[in-house]
């Protein structure tokens, strides 16, 4: 049984580092083209923020039990309110002084993205973990594959905003090895702990989506409107939500 948690884990974390592998592909691009690009980042977003931790999480309850959710939704929006107040000071993560981060509004915007998806790699691959406790390990397996698919395009999108931001190539991807790495950590806590990683389970997956829908409505669909190619944008967020839809109906 540990076998196949320590399998899932890699596996989980080596879709996130494949995708960041595809990412470095793309080269510069123009507004246009990095508008599609970041609307379809918040369409794939969207989809994990509902279809992945949302819904898993309302599941998960009963009646009574969704106020749990509804407060995790807020809790995670407000998280990452208080996030974006202190990104400016998060200098040492990117390896650009204080003053680029202070004058460089993009950047601040697009490291609140990037810390969205590291938040929820956590309770993501804590879903994963605590399904090698039951006894059906093929459901274990099915929702390891679902997250896993999901984490390729994920990975995908940190690379480009980083590097179209001035973040160093080997910066970068250390910055998306460490958020593959969370999800390791999060199928051990999920195993290990067992019946306390299932009762949390639901307050963290909703936290993990209120915080991600919330860097999807305040940043990266303003971000996408301000260069007049927001129908281009719009189009790319409904294949980038549909694409996760897709891939978690066919694959998990």
């Amino acid at each position: 049984m540990l076998e196949n948690v320590f399998i899932s884990a890699a596996g989980l974390c080596g879709a996130t580092i494949l995708g960041s592998l595809i990412g470095f592909a793309i080269k510069k691009v123009s507004h246009k083209w990095n508008d599609m690009i970041l609307g379809f980042c918040a369409g794939i977003m969207l989809a994990a923020a509902i279809v992945g931790l949302i819904i898993p999480a309302t599941e998960s309850v009963s009646s009574s039990g969704i106020i749990l959710v509804v407060v995790g939704v807020f809790l995670g929006a407000a998280f990452l309110n208080l996030l974006d107040l202190i990104t400016p000071h998060l200098h040492s993560i990117t390896g650009l002084d204080r003053e680029q981060h202070r004058n460089n509004a993009k950047l601040n915007h697009i490291l609140l993205f990037v810390l969205a998806i590291a938040i929820h790699k956590l309770p993501e691959g804590m879903a994963a973990g605590v399904g090698f406790n039951s006894e059906d390990v093929g459901n274990a397996w099915s929702v390891s594959l679902g997250i896993a698919l999901q984490n390729i395009p994920e990975g995908m999108v940190i690379i480009s905003p980083l590097l179209l931001a001035g973040v160093s190539r080997i910066r970068t991807f250390s910055i998306a090895l460490a958020i593959g790495l969370l999800e390791i950590v999060g199928v051990l806590i999920g195993f290990f702990a067992g019946g306390i990683s299932e009762a949390l389970l639901p307050v963290m997956l909703s936290f993990a989506g209120g915080a991600m829908l919330y860097v999807v409505s305040d940043e990266m669909i303003p971000e996408t409107h301000a260069h007049g190619f927001q129908k281009q944008a719009t189009y790319a967020l409904l294949l980038g939500f549909m694409t996760l839809l897709l891939t978690d109906k066919f694959f998990s």
